[in-house]
């Protein structure tokens, strides 16, 4: 891939990180006003199938549904989370890095958006996804797991470790970004208070980042929905 194409996906990350509604003329006006990039309807759309960004619901290709594998219900359109591990949330980003892209795993504790654990892997392959579940699941269990339909979430590999804990699983209904919505608003806050600052540029660059980044943000940054408690306050202090 191109440098060229490199800088278009970033500045079509951050469009869809704000306007996840906009289609493909928006963008090509809104890419030329405030980027200075011009480009055509099919050079657009073949990179946003490079993401997997859809107008609506913005989901870089991190989350492929695989034929076979069980989908689970969403649980969570009326229920009403009460406290500390009740509900946990997970969704896989990319993070551009120097001549590509790597990828990020978290799992967010619903209810004091505490971040339980990270992973980070240069592939998308599964692993690094069972190795976040399986350390997350060392400091608390929750009553509910959600996901998107991704074939990482949907695997029985990852499916298995949730059941042998008796965690009920909730997948999000498909193209419906609300269903996800803290972990969806999570990496909006990671890019914008870090990723985008720092242009990483290397894998382990993007890991020193962002364990410090992730340290301030559980243990230091006041969140108004919290009552400006911080994550760590409102998991631990309830």
């Amino acid at each position: 891939m191109s440098a060229d194409d490199l800088s278009i996906l970033a500045a079509l990350d951050k469009e869809y990180t704000d306007h996840p509604e906009y289609g493909v003329l928006k963008l090509i006006f809104v890419l030329k006003r405030d980027h200075g990039i011009e480009i055509g309807k099919d050079r657009l759309r073949t990179l946003r199938r490079v993401l997997g960004l859809e107008t609506i619901y913005p989901k870089p290709k991190t989350s492929v549904p695989f034929i076979g594998h069980a989908v689970y219900p969403y649980l969570l359109r009326d229920y009403r989370i009460t406290r500390p591990n009740d509900v946990w949330g997970t969704d896989i980003t990319y993070v551009r890095i120097v001549g590509g892209f790597c990828y990020l795993v978290a799992i967010i504790d619903w209810y004091s958006r505490y971040v339980v654990h990270w992973e980070l892997s240069p592939t998308l392959d599964i692993p690094f996804c069972l190795d976040n579940i399986t350390r997350a699941l060392e400091t608390g269990t929750p009553t509910i797991h959600n996901s998107d339909q991704g074939s990482h979430f949907t695997s029985p590999q990852y499916t298995d470790i949730l059941k042998g804990k008796e965690i009920s699983i909730s997948m999000d209904g498909r193209g419906r970004c609300m269903d996800n919505i803290f972990t969806e608003r999570l990496w909006r806050t990671v890019k914008y208070e870090n990723i985008y600052t720092h242009g990483y540029a290397t894998i382990n660059e993007v890991r020193d980042g962002l364990t410090r980044y992730f340290r301030h943000y559980n243990t230091s940054r006041p969140h108004q929905s919290l009552a400006y408690r911080t994550p760590h306050e409102a998991h631990y202090q309830t």
